[in-house]
């Protein structure tokens, strides 16, 4: 049986929310992930009811309101129902200022990996003909690992940090954090808050300071704000918080990206969270449409300066074609070569339908693995014939060392047993220096010398 923890919360928030007068309830949800195990993800789910849309009962001269808010989940491989739970809230309803205008809460669950089909409901208690509805997908990979990480990003109407108020359900990592689950922003919420949480950052080089990359894109495209800052890393998570002044962006849909980034390792992660911004007094005049792919943005690409953009490009074409490395050698913007790297990973993505690019992400992790075990004086490991091939092709099916056998300098033989029926790599130590060449092998395209024996034998 599926593991599964609910940690439940419900409260009255100050927060001003304006809805059309409709026969529907004002109902909004939103969610963000964040780590809990290495096996699952805790998933906070961030509700929010308009108490002037909802139905009012008058009990002993008293107004009330009373809703459901109801949740399931699927889990798409086994067709197993994790969650099917209704919750029923009552409470006061008046119309001084000191009343609450919105219901906002929050439930937590843990959920392990997997792929999950998600329905919300928010209804009136005594009368479902308002209720609203919303699906979603939701894809659980956890953040804890071996690799850096970062978690969702949770948008705010206010942030309290340094929160004495530890018993308030909103509380965690000394901010105490109150949801806007609408994502709207402008007039009557001009200032965005933000928070997320970095994760496995002891993989990250030690002693120097990681680069943390703030940037928000309109519905275009186009990059509005752009700020970075150095964090040190000294435990191996942290928490961060933030907010954007919102009252000067046009009325529009934007999406914030938070990129954490290893510029010694060319390794980066990010978070990207779409939200709105209504500001009545600054229309949107940028009706040019351009679809922004929150998987497009979800990338350091955006956030490398044009040297890291040009060493990674050049520890990537191990795997890119003779007219792609022509095709960026010609390019002579920073904002061409952001773009070109993008799509040139996206064609390789292995898993399109997923929010991660894990043929990209297994290829930097190999670049690491290969500085870390083939790298010699002034050569990095990448570089070398060794650290090539295993970039290229991944990690052998079999490794045969030969040290010291007989009158020969130490050679390797690199076994893959899946590519092209089973193919070889033979790699000789000729300095003795360990500085291992490729001397021959039966993979096709590579070096091919029937008679490597006779270069290694010991003079």
């Amino acid at each position: 049986m599926k593991k599964l923890l609910i940690i439940a919360v419900l409260v009255f928030n100050g927060l001003s929310t304006d809805y059309s007068q409709t026969n529907k309830i004002g109902f909004d949800i939103d969610y963000s992930q964040f780590s809990f195990d290495p096996d699952s993800n805790l998933i906070e789910f961030y509700y929010l009811f308009d108490t002037a849309s909802m139905m009012k009962i008058k009990e002993d001269s008293m107004v009330y309101i009373n809703g459901i808010l109801k949740i399931t989940m699927e889990d798409t491989a086994s067709h197993t129902t994790i969650i099917n739970r209704e919750w029923q809230f009552k409470d006061l309803y008046g119309n001084s200022v000191e009343n609450a205008k919105s219901l906002v809460g929050a439930l937590g669950f843990v959920i392990p990996r997997g792929v999950y089909k998600c329905k919300f409901t928010g209804s009136n208690l005594y009368d479902s003909v308002g209720a609203v509805s919303y699906t979603e997908s939701i894809e659980v990979n956890p953040f804890i690992g071996d690799k850096m990480n970062i978690s969702n990003i949770e948008m705010a109407g206010k942030i309290i940090p340094g929160s004495p108020n530890k018993t308030s359900m909103f509380y965690k990592n000394t901010y105490e954090i109150i949801p806007s689950p609408n994502v709207l922003f402008g007039d009557n919420q001009p200032a965005l808050f933000y928070y997320f949480e970095m994760y496995n950052l002891n993989q990250a080089t030690e002693n120097v300071p990681l680069i943390m990359k703030t940037q928000v894109f309109s519905a275009t495209g186009k990059l509005v704000l752009n700020k970075e800052k150095y964090i040190t890393h000294t435990q191996d998570s942290r928490a961060e918080a933030g907010n954007i002044n919102v009252n000067k962006f046009p009325t529009n849909s934007y999406t914030l990206v938070i990129s954490i980034i290893d510029s010694t390792k060319n390794y980066g992660v990010s978070s990207s969270k779409k939200f709105y911004v209504y500001n009545e007094a600054i229309p949107n005049t940028d009706t040019s449409y351009i679809s922004t792919d929150v998987k497009s943005l979800s990338n350091q690409f955006y956030s490398l300066s044009e040297e890291q953009l040009d060493n990674l490009f050049e520890k990537s074409k191990y795997v890119a074609q003779n007219s792609e490395i022509a095709q960026y050698e010609s390019l002579t913007t920073i904002e061409a070569k952001r773009q070109f790297l993008n799509n040139f990973w996206q064609k390789r993505d292995s898993k399109p339908f997923t929010p991660r690019n894990e043929y990209y992400e297994d290829y930097i992790e190999r670049i690491s693995y290969a500085d870390k075990q083939y790298s010699r004086i002034k050569t990095p490991g990448w570089k070398t014939d060794r650290g090539r091939v295993y970039i290229q092709y991944g990690p052998p099916s079999e490794i045969d060392r030969y040290p010291n056998v007989g009158n020969t300098k130490p050679y390797e033989v690199w076994k893959y047993n899946e590519i092209e029926g089973g193919v070889e790599f033979v790699f000789g130590d000729l300095t003795g220096l360990s500085d291992y060449q490729l001397l021959h092998s039966t993979k096709k395209g590579e070096i091919n010398d029937p008679n490597w024996e006779r270069r290694i034998r010991a003079l």
